[in-house]
Formats: C-alpha cells, sequence, structure tokens
C-alpha cells in the first residue's frame, strides 16, 4: 500500500504517523466536492464512478480514500453539518439576530432537502453500524439556541421558547416536505409561522 495512502493502517511503535502527501490530500478534497454537488443534485442513488469523474481522478483512488460507499457518505453528511451548524456565529455577526435566524432556518432546510441522494446510505449505516451515529439533533440545537439567545438580549425574539422545541418544530417542516415532495414556497410559508411564533408579542 502507498505510503500517500491515507487509510494505510497506522505506523508501528516509535516510528512517526506518515502524513499525506499534498496531492493525495487535494485528491480527496476534490472527491469529497463532488460527492457532495453529486449527492445534493440528485435524488437516486450516485455512482461512486460518476463522483470520480466529476473530481477527475480514478475509481481505484477513491477506493483508497474511501474504501466503501458509507465512508464517502459519511464524511460529505459531516461536512454538511459542519457547515450548518458552524454558520449561526457568521450569520449573527452579518444581521441582526431575527435575520439570523430566518437565514439559518433557511441553510438547514437546503441541508435536509439535499440528504436525499445519500439517505439510504445513511439509514443503513447508522442501523448497522458501519457510519457512526450522527449528534445532529444536539448540535443543531446548539446552533438554535445560540441565536435564540441573542435575540432575547436584543428583544427581537422570545426569550421563553425552548431551542429544542424549535428543532422539533423545523424537522416536523422539513421531513414532511421532503415526504410529499413539497414545494419551495410552501417550506418558505411555514417558516414564516416559525418566526411568527418566536417573535415577541406586541405588548398591550
Amino acid at each position: 500500500m502507498s505510503s500517500a495512502d491515507p487509510t494505510s493502517p497506522g505506523p508501528g511503535p516509535g516510528k512517526k504517523p506518515r502524513v499525506p502527501r499534498a496531492d493525495a490530500l487535494r485528491n480527496r478534497d476534490r472527491l469529497v466536492q463532488a460527492a457532495r454537488t453529486a449527492f445534493a443534485a440528485s435524488d437516486a442513488a450516485v455512482s461512486l464512478e460518476a463522483v470520480a469523474r466529476e473530481a477527475g481522478v480514478g475509481i481505484g483512488t477513491l477506493y483508497r480514500h474511501f474504501p466503501t460507499r458509507e465512508a464517502l457518505v459519511e464524511v460529505v453528511y459531516a461536512a454538511e453539518l459542519d457547515d450548518v451548524t458552524g454558520s449561526a456565529p457568521a450569520l449573527l455577526d452579518e444581521l441582526a439576530p431575527d435575520a439570523a435566524l430566518r437565514a439559518w432556518i433557511q441553510r438547514y432546510a437546503a441541508f435536509v432537502a439535499t440528504k436525499r441522494g445519500m439517505a439510504d446510505t445513511l439509514r443503513a449505516g447508522w442501523a448497522s453500524g458501519r457510519i457512526a451515529p450522527p449528534t445532529t439533533r444536539a448540535r443543531v440545537t446548539d446552533a438554535i439556541a445560540t441565536i435564540l439567545a441573542r435575540g432575547a438580549e436584543a428583544g427581537s425574539l422570545r426569550a421563553d421558547v425552548e431551542p429544542e422545541d424549535v428543532t422539533v418544530m423545523l424537522l416536523g417542516i422539513f421531513l414532511a416536505d421532503t415526504a410529499d415532495d413539497a414545494s419551495s414556497e410552501r417550506t418558505g410559508r411555514l417558516i414564516d409561522l416559525v418566526m411568527d411564533a418566536l417573535r415577541p408579542k406586541p405588548i398591550g
């Protein structure tokens, strides 16, 4: 096995870990990006050959980095979860808290919608133990909590709302819409209703 293979066994006692070459890391990054694009664009199972072709590498290179379909899907899912949950602070730097929450919910909606192409692999992997169960719900709730806290301080969002309750509402909207192929227009209306529920009620 090549020393550039990041999936090779670890070094023996007293040996330094092998550091992947720069070209191997670039190939891996291209594969992950190609997979993200492919999974987002297709509701059907995406072939690994198509991912490798889009990344400009051979199928053998893909398998050296990701020995199974589950391994690739797990990395793609983790990268996109990092993006959506980590975006809350940046949105709060750019927008008022209520606007930041609306923008973040839109990102979360897109995250849920674009998981169709990998949904079957994820479910099978979680059930079999081949893919580690994600901390998706907890991380989503933490991001919501961050924005709600800032909004409560600014007076633009209610201070008496449990972040977990917002997570449940959003999951109900997005999973139901995914199941019946609802339009983005209806999803937008439902998000507006959630936002109305989260704003403080006028006094008097």
